[in-house]
């Protein structure tokens, strides 16, 4: 079995072997190959916690994300105890499971390695077949288990606008994970990201299918190429519902699905050749994407030749039956979602615990159970889990938060880091006299959601004191909580503020207390009094710098004209105070750019770069002229960049031929620094209304002070392609804009070129 050009490729070897495994398989056997197996249900849980000490316990209500996020050391040392106590028994009922969900995610990494060896050593003594079971966690920057790199979360990777960085940490990603013992990633989030209100932004790639793709692609041959499985999600339009609000109901064309919400996942199966894929939670059109038989198997498998197994998300075939009511008992549920193409339950059989008595009542064919089974064999194959079902617990410690892993993470973080606002304050010099760090995000890292833990990690604090030189003085206050009302903190940060040179505030937000997984907002100010601490800290009339660390778009209408600089740092990972530092004294030049758009007001979202021509106008009667704060594309340098002599050859070309665009740039300020140099275009005359502007190229370059580059870019009938009212992908003759420049809106050259 092997990868050619993203496609799975099985040859007959492979296939001889999944059709003898099924031969011999007993029906139940072979519905076990589609069950996953959790060691902790969620009423386990909830009992397990309620007896943690009290002054560690938050509301029960609250448990999910405090165990994903705000108590992982409570949650783990409970956790990994449990497991130690309770895995011969949880073995025995799940040794026949196709899958385990999560269960190495606690231990740190020799002792994970020594646990997944346990495991699949007692399922292949003790099972007739002997098929070792899939190990699956989560990986949107990092393995998400105990002692794995975690690098900057997935939007600011996006503002790295660099795949060849985003493969490279991927392989990282991938190395750990597998010598963790876990084969496979829900990962990575390819939903585009048209509303910052969801509060699941941070897990995405932005708001642009190109972009996304790119990165989608680029993760995916990453971590893949290390044989561990990816698992593209949420399939499909998940983050965009009404009000910004994550898996509501979706009722979009199918022109708006395949132009922006399908291309991502395109990409992750055609070119990325993901080998597997979740369901989405939510409903398209009144269909719930997890029994959705045109997505699951019309699209995914006849359309893009997917040949890899489909997993639900957590819970989502039983909300086939209790949240969509599509179904009347769980039975039914797990027919709809099986039929529809879905393989596999998550995290635990549920409504799979029917399918043995659906087949023998006659309601579900042995033959569709036969095919999923052969999906999840083959997975297991390519894994490599029949010939070498153990791994080495030292290489385990020794590659996971490796020295070269922490580095690779740092230049992420530097990377991603995006200058919104400077009026010559940055570069810091390391001299100043004395230095006010204050807020809420100044003395913790925030990681954002998905994290793993159990490494060091770096806070801004830290990366400043380490940074500054030794004659500065460094006066740190927090100044006030994240969320809270209270302004006791303020005196004492106002205090600190007179006393310094400068004041760097770091402020945002953080997983799960204002954003993430079912943490949707209706308000992107920063949430409780931070912004009063800015504002009275501008009035003290020194020079005030404000540091962003958060997972989406943040409205500054009250205070973006009265500080000097802002800095959007996103969650920067466990190098991100360094990162922040390097930046912040002018060691690194920023050069990240925006993946979304950022508006001046909730009340215009959605709010992005690429919509269809308007009948009226694009404003409102009271925001007029320019909508965005700032624009998708956009971020500044200490340096200055020109563009010039734009050439396009030929200037006509067929239907089924390219185009070629090259551009010069050249470093016209004092600073070495990165440009990512942005390609749209804009179907002037088509048969269907298109996008005002496109992404369709970037190339992020570095240059000298004075260095000049010449950027290439080659547009071709998968470019300039788009779906006719018959909803054909077609190529059609006429003239095309093309658009190169600094952002979105920072356009600095134009040209044309014509399709005859």
């Amino acid at each position: 079995m092997k990868m050619s050009g993203g496609w799975l490729i099985l040859d007959s070897k492979v296939e001889e072997k999944v059709e003898r495994l099924l031969s011999e398989m007993s029906l139940e056997e072979k519905i076990g190959q589609l069950k996953a197996k959790r060691l902790l249900p969620w009423g386990k849980l909830f009992e397990i916690f309620k007896a943690a000490p009290p002054d560690r316990r938050k509301k029960i209500t609250d448990f999910l994300f405090t165990m994903l996020f705000a108590e992982r050391d409570l949650y783990d040392a409970v956790v990994s105890a449990y497991v130690q106590e309770h895995l011969k028994e949880f073995l025995e009922e799940g040794k026949n499971a196709g899958m385990l969900s999560t269960i190495l995610r606690s231990f740190p990494p020799k002792e994970a390695a020594e646990l997944h060896n346990s495991i699949q050593k007692f399922i292949i003594e003790n099972t007739r077949l002997k098929i070792p079971a899939i190990i699956h966690d989560e990986g949107l920057h990092g393995c998400m288990a105990r002692g794995c790199t975690i690098f900057p979360q997935s939007i600011a990777l996006a503002s790295t606008w660099n795949p060849e960085l985003v493969e490279r940490i991927g392989v990282a990603i991938g190395k750990e994970t597998r010598a963790h013992g876990i084969h496979q990633l829900l990962s990575p989030t390819i939903n585009i990201a048209r509303d910052p209100r969801c509060g699941r932004t941070e897990e995405t790639y932005g708001e642009d299918p190109y972009l996304a793709s790119k990165m989608a692609v680029a993760f995916i041959r990453g971590v893949q190429s290390q044989k561990v499985i990816c698992t593209p999600k949420h399939f499909a339009a998940n983050f965009v519902g009404d009000g910004g609000r994550d898996s509501n109901a979706i009722h979009f064309s199918e022109r708006i699905l395949r132009e922006i919400y399908f291309p991502a996942f395109k990409a992750a199966i055609m070119e990325g050749g993901a080998l597997s894929l979740m369901a989405a939670y939510n409903s398209i059109d009144g269909v719930p994407c997890s029994c959705n038989k045109r997505l699951l198997t019309e699209i995914l498998r006849e359309e893009w030749g997917f040949k890899g197994f489909v997993v639900s998300d957590y819970g989502s075939v039983l909300g086939i039956m209790s949240h969509h009511r599509v179904a009347e008992t769980k039975a039914e549920a797990a027919k709809k979602a099986l039929e529809a193409g879905l393989d596999m339950e998550l995290p635990e059989s549920d409504c799979f615990e029917h399918l043995l008595n659906l087949v023998r009542e006659g309601k579900i064919s042995e033959e569709t159970i036969n095919e999923a089974v052969r999906r999840v064999l083959r997975a297991k194959i390519w894994l490599g889990l029949f010939d070498e079902p153990f791994i080495d617990p030292d290489y385990a410690e020794k590659i996971c938060d490796c020295e070269e892993h922490r580095r690779l993470a740092l230049e992420a973080a530097r990377q991603g880091i995006v200058l919104l606002k400077n009026d010559g304050i940055l570069p810091l010099a390391k001299n100043l006299r004395s230095i006010a760090v204050l807020g809420p995000n100044a003395a913790v890292m925030r990681l954002g959601g998905y994290s793993g833990w159990g490494v060091k990690v770096v806070t801004p604090l830290e990366g400043i004191r380490k940074k500054a030189s030794e004659a500065t003085m460094v006066y740190y206050a927090e100044g006030c909580s994240l969320t809270g009302g209270s302004k006791e903190g303020f005196k004492e940060a106002l205090k600190a503020a007179r006393k310094s040179d400068v004041a760097i505030l770091f402020m945002g937000n953080s997983v799960p207390e204002t954003e993430g997984e079912q943490r949707d907002r209706c308000n992107l100010d920063l949430p409780g009094v931070q912004e009063d601490l800015i504002l009275e800290v501008c009035d003290l009339e020194i020079p005030t710098i404000v540091v962003l660390i958060n997972g989406s778009a943040i409205t500054m209408t009250r205070w973006i004209d009265k500080v000097n600089a802002v800095v959007e740092a996103w969650y920067p990972g466990e190098e991100g105070g360094n990162a922040i530092a390097d930046i912040l004294f002018g060691d690194y030049n920023p050069g990240g750019k925006l993946p979304i758009t950022f508006p001046k007001t909730v009340g215009q979202l959605p709010l992005y770069y690429n919509p269809k021509p308007s009948g009226r106008v694009y404003d409102y009667v009271d925001l007029r002229g320019t909508q965005y704060l700032f624009p998708f594309g956009y971020g500044l340098s200490y340096t200055t960049f020109e563009y010039s002599n734009l050439r396009i050859s030929p200037d006509k070309i067929g239907l089924e031929e390219s185009v070629k665009i090259q551009v010069d740039v050249k470093n016209t300020g004092k600073f070495r620094g990165d440009e990512v140099v942005q390609l749209y275009i804009h179907d002037v005359i088509a048969s269907v209304a298109r996008p005002i502007k496109e992404l369709k190229g970037f190339k992020r370059i570095t240059l000298e002070p004075g260095e000049q580059k010449t950027v290439e870019f080659t547009l071709g009938p998968e470019e300039l392609s788009f779906y006719d009212v018959n909803m054909n992908l077609t190529v059609e003759p006429g003239l095309f804009e093309v658009m190169m420049g600094s952002s979105s809106e920072d356009i600095r050259l134009k040209g044309t070129f014509e399709i005859v």
